[in-house]
């Protein structure tokens, strides 16, 4: 079993569902707090996502993709940018399936894991062939 468990752990797209995982927790852990300390929904939801997203950067540069992170400068600025616009990538097709699914008259809690779903293949292709390319130094 504890050789399963540390076959698993050397697997990239595991490391980068739990650190998705990660990153939602602090996203709907922040969503959830300042509701309940009276922010408005848009502002609580922007702000839970802004912090998942500097979790999950963390999260990847540290423990996904930790052997192609950029060692510093320009070429880890560029990273940063572009994990950013993967983000709002992902931010995008979620908004859009949620839409879709809503204007055809499925319950948008389906259409949310279903962009779920979606949103995470997406984000995992673009950070695993694009951000943390090999290469960017």
């Amino acid at each position: 079993m504890i050789s399963i468990l540390a076959k698993l752990r050397d697997i990239r797209l595991v490391r980068y569902g739990l650190a998705s995982v990660g990153a939602l927790a602090v996203d709907v852990g922040t969503f959830l707090g300042l509701m309940a300390a009276g922010t408005a929904a848009p502002l609580a939801a922007a702000l839970g996502y802004a912090f998942g997203i500097v979790v999950h950067w963390l999260l990847s540069s540290r423990k996904v993709f930790h052997d192609q992170v950029a060692a510093s400068g320009r070429a880890r600025t560029q990273q940063k940018a572009l994990f950013v616009i993967s983000a709002l990538a992902g931010l995008a097709l979620t908004t859009a399936i949620v839409a879709a699914g809503d204007h055809v008259g499925i319950d948008p809690r389906i259409a949310k894991l279903a962009a779920i779903v979606a949103s995470f293949t997406l984000t995992y292709l673009l950070r695993a062939k694009v951000v943390f390319q090999r290469g960017l130094d």
